[in-house]
C-alpha cells in the first residue's frame, strides 16, 4: 500500500495571513496542506486547481481544529469527505481525526471567504 498523500500545500504567506484571522486553538499547529486523496502512489496525477477558499471551521473542543476549504466550487472531496486544513491539535490528537470531527459534528461557515493559493503536491 502506498503511503503518499495527493493534494495541495498551503502557500506560506496565506498560512501566515490565516493565522491572524483564525488563531490556532491548540498547541500543535499543523496548517500545512489540503488532502485530495490518501495512500496514493508517488506517480499519482496531481490535481490542477491552484486556489481555494476557506469557508468554514470545525472544532471539537477537545483537541482538533480544522478549516474547511472550497476547491473547484465544492467542499466535497471525491471520496465524500470534506476538503480541509488540519489547523491545530491538542496533545495526543492526530491530523487524520479532522475527517471524523467534520463528518460527525459538521462545520460552521466563517462568513467571509478567504482565498488561499494552493500548490499541487504529492506528500510522503
Amino acid at each position: 500500500m502506498a503511503g503518499h498523500v495527493a493534494g495541495w500545500l498551503l502557500h506560506p504567506e496565506d498560512r501566515d495571513r490565516l493565522m491572524a484571522v483564525f488563531p490556532p486553538t491548540y498547541p500543535e499547529v499543523v496548517a500545512h496542506h489540503v488532502t485530495l486523496r490518501s495512500r496514493v502512489p508517488q506517480d499519482f496525477p496531481l490535481p490542477t486547481e491552484t486556489e481555494g477558499f476557506v469557508v468554514g471551521m470545525a472544532n471539537d473542543g477537545a483537541g482538533v481544529q480544522a478549516l474547511v476549504v472550497e476547491i473547484g466550487n465544492s467542499t466535497r472531496r471525491p471520496d465524500g469527505s470534506t476538503y480541509h486544513i488540519t489547523w491545530s491539535l491538542g496533545p495526543g490528537r492526530k491530523p487524520v481525526e479532522s475527517n471524523d470531527v467534520i463528518r460527525e459534528r459538521g462545520w460552521t461557515a466563517v462568513g467571509e471567504r478567504h482565498r488561499v493559493r494552493l500548490q499541487p503536491k504529492i506528500v510522503s
